[in-house]
């Protein structure tokens, strides 16, 4: 999306009264992807993909809560709080791509957004005027898909590879495996660069002599990259996400260590200066709030290019630290948009950018031949098994929001009625993709919100008070009022439970009026406890959860209204990051 004249008005007046020394080109306000080139270098971004190679849905969050200094800053407003903050229209293309208003409406007049062969053409056309540019990829690539769980990523990888990826960083990527990951980045994922410069060995690997690309610092991966593009010395570091070994399995990954690390990044930026970058960018994926903090408190990155919380923000965030100013870019999932930044490096510095959040509107871009031809290929082995019909819908089908989404209500039903369990818990996962009303729901939807590698189904005994503190441990994840105590998800979906929520009460005092069929949730009782993406091993003879769902929605073969379990939130009347359904 280009930046129209309001929305430029807007940024530089908040960069003037910071003090900033840059300024940004103005564009027109539609659809446009034929852009004149600006500058000598061009950085072209996409991230948290997660593995759609087809066009698809994707509603927007109406629960994005931003508490303290995150109140009322993107990434934290939503719906019309959006569009009035960034001086855009509604009812337009970009107001579409950028909330959940009047989405049904609105997914049906404008399509889909996405698919690599319309991004792939997209791509092609902007390279064609920018032959001076990277097309860097923030990670969450190889998940998030039946055909890349199926091939352990191999699809994803044929695809990001023909669409000219340069350097990607990682984090649904590890949970394939260490060996996996090592195999694909030694034999596979060439000519594309893989950089992060904040995993490490633990001591004990380090002590067996486990691989390493810096084995006399225990460097997993090759921490950054320098290139020369158009004459411009440029430096890219790669910064994983840094809860890696918290948010998702240890086991798969026990040999290595994660962090945010920045003191390390600092250093990175240094070295990377010392051998003569002249322009220094992040590639990362810490979520959008850690970001800002990292861009306030570690000076000399020119540019972050941010993923993890699946934020499209059409703007860069422009953050002074003691080094100057960083762009903090944040360019959505799902394969939405591509973020195009065209600088001016001049005796060694940004002199001038220009931005745009492009959204990839399936409708207006004809899909690259071959690309178009790849999908096909790595689809065919598994078209019956994706194209199998479980039920229709008569509602909207979504996941993404702080707390719960018509999909996630489905998972937890079915969770309770296949397992015979008192209560269920699904992980607030971003990803996944809508369905309007009207549509069936396949295999490769319901793949589309499961697909893991560890999606066995959990049933336990919990008592209530163990329920509580897991719920307050989850909402500590999500509303800590310091970033780097945030791991970017959302709140657990709940299924046969109700509660109260107060996001901006200190941590272990957020959780309050939890109700088991309409009576006080007892400390004591033990209840049945249903679940999936377990970070533990489970049980090969468990059932996957795209099992238990299947077999709910087979039985059902036709979903009506689904009543979403939301729990009653407190203090949001007014917060720009809530709107009201």
């Amino acid at each position: 999306m280009t930046l129209a004249r309001r929305e430029f008005l807007h940024v530089l007046a908040l960069a003037t009264a910071a003090g900033m020394g840059l300024t940004s080109r103005a564009a027109n306000a539609a659809v446009e992807y034929d852009l004149a080139p600006m500058g000598n270098l061009s950085l072209l971004h996409f991230t948290d993909c997660h593995a759609q190679l087809l066009p698809v849905h994707y509603r927007e969050p109406s629960y994005n809560i931003g508490l303290g200094e995150a109140f009322g800053r993107p990434p934290h407003i939503v719906g019309q709080h959006l569009l009035d903050y960034f001086g855009l229209s509604p009812a337009t293309a970009q107001a579409h791509a950028l909330t959940s208003l009047d989405f049904e409406t609105a997914a049906s007049k404008y399509g889909k957004l996405g698919g690599f062969a319309h991004l792939a053409t997209l791509i092609k056309r902007l390279r064609a005027e920018r032959p001076h540019s990277l097309l860097l990829d923030g990670g969450d690539t190889w998940q998030g898909s039946a055909t890349a769980l199926w091939t352990q990523g191999r699809d994803m990888i044929q695809a990001c590879r023909l669409l000219g990826v340069d350097m990607m960083t990682g984090h649904w990527e590890f949970t394939y495996g260490m060996d996996r990951v090592r195999e694909i980045i030694n034999n596979e994922l060439a000519p594309i660069e893989f950089l992060a410069q904040n995993v490490y060995l633990t001591e004990d690997a380090a002590f067996n002599d486990r691989p390493a690309f810096d084995e006399g610092t225990g460097l997993v991966f090759k921490p950054y990259s320098l290139r020369m593009v158009n004459t411009v010395a440029v430096a890219v570091i790669g910064q994983a996400f840094p809860y890696t070994a918290l948010a998702n399995p240890r086991y798969l990954i026990d040999e290595w260590s994660f962090g945010i690390r920045e003191e390390r990044v600092q250093a990175s930026v240094e070295a990377a200066r010392a051998e003569g970058a002249e322009v220094v960018v992040l590639l990362s994926h810490n979520g959008m709030d850690v970001d800002l903090k990292l861009a306030s408190r570690v000076s000399g990155i020119d540019v972050i290019l941010g993923g993890h919380t699946h934020d499209g923000v059409p703007v860069p965030s422009i953050i002074n630290n003691n080094g100057g100013q960083t762009l903090v870019v944040n360019s959505g999932s799902n394969g939405k948009f591509l973020s195009v930044l065209d600088l001016d490096i001049r005796a060694g510095r940004v002199q001038d950018y220009q931005f745009r959040l492009l959204p990839v509107f399936a409708n207006l871009l004809t899909p690259d031949p071959e690309m178009a031809s790849l999908i096909e290929a790595v689809r065919l082995p598994y078209k019956d098994r994706l194209n199998e019909v479980l039920a229709t819908t008569d509602t909207l089908l979504y996941r993404r929001g702080n707390f719960s989404g018509t999909f996630d209500q489905i998972i937890v039903d079915a969770l309770r009625d296949v397992q015979g369990a008192d209560i269920a818990l699904s992980p607030g996962f971003r990803w996944g993709t809508t369905l309007l009303p009207g549509n069936p729901i396949t295999m490769e939807q319901l793949m589309d919100q499961t697909a893991i590698t560890y999606a066995k189904s959990t049933l336990a005994e919990m008592t209530g008070a163990d329920i509580h503190a897991l719920l307050e441990d989850i909402a500590d994840n999500l509303f800590n009022p310091d970033p780097y105590y945030q791991m970017g998800g959302d709140m657990v979906r709940v299924g046969g439970l109700s509660y109260t929520i107060d996001p901006s009460a200190p941590m272990g005092r957020r959780i309050s009026e939890l109700q088991f069929k309409n009576k006080p949730l007892d400390p004591n009782r033990h209840y049945r406890v249903a679940g999936w993406a377990s970070v533990r091993p489970q049980p090969d003879e468990s059932p996957d959860i795209w099992q238990v769902v299947g077999d709910y929605l087979r039985d059902r073969k036709h979903i009506g209204h689904v009543a979403v379990n939301m729990p009653h939130v407190k203090g949001v009347t007014n917060n720009p990051g809530w709107i009201r359904q």
